[in-house]
C-alpha cells in the first residue's frame, strides 16, 4: 500500500472528510512522526509499533566494483519495531498477496 492508498481507503472509512482532508491528516502524522525521529525521540504508537533512530558509527567500507576500501561517515537510521498486537494479527490471520489472489483469478 502506498500513501495515496492510504488516503484513499480513510477517505472511504469516513466519507464525512474530503479526500484532501484526509490527506492532510495522513501528512500530519507522518511529518510529526519524522520530526520526532529528527529530534532523537522515539515515536510509540501502541498496538502498532515503535519507531526510534539507531546511530551506526563510521567505518571503512569496500567499492564493490573496484575492491578499493572507501570511508563511510557515520550516520542515523530510523529503525521500526512491531508491536506485540500487531504481530499476533499477522502470525494468526494468514494474508494472501494480491497478485497470488490475481493469479488464483485468471486460473479458475
Amino acid at each position: 500500500m502506498i500513501k495515496s492508498e492510504l488516503v484513499q481507503k480513510i477517505a472511504e472509512r469516513y466519507p464525512e472528510l474530503y479526500q484532501r482532508d484526509a490527506e492532510n491528516v495522513v501528512n500530519a502524522i507522518l511529518e510529526e512522526i519524522v520530526q520526532a525521529l529528527a529530534r532523537g525521540d522515539r515515536v510509540e504508537i501502541r498496538g502498532f509499533g515503535a519507531f526510534s533512530v539507531k546511530k551506526r558509527d563510521a567505518r571503512v567500507g569496500r567499492n564493490p566494483r573496484t575492491g578499493e576500501h572507501v570511508p563511510v561517515s557515520e550516520k542515523v537510521v530510523p529503525v521500526f519495531k512491531a508491536g506485540k498486537e500487531m504481530r499476533l494479527r499477522l502470525n494468526r490471520e494468514p494474508v494472501e498477496a494480491p497478485r497470488a489472489e490475481a493469479r488464483k483469478a485468471k486460473a479458475g
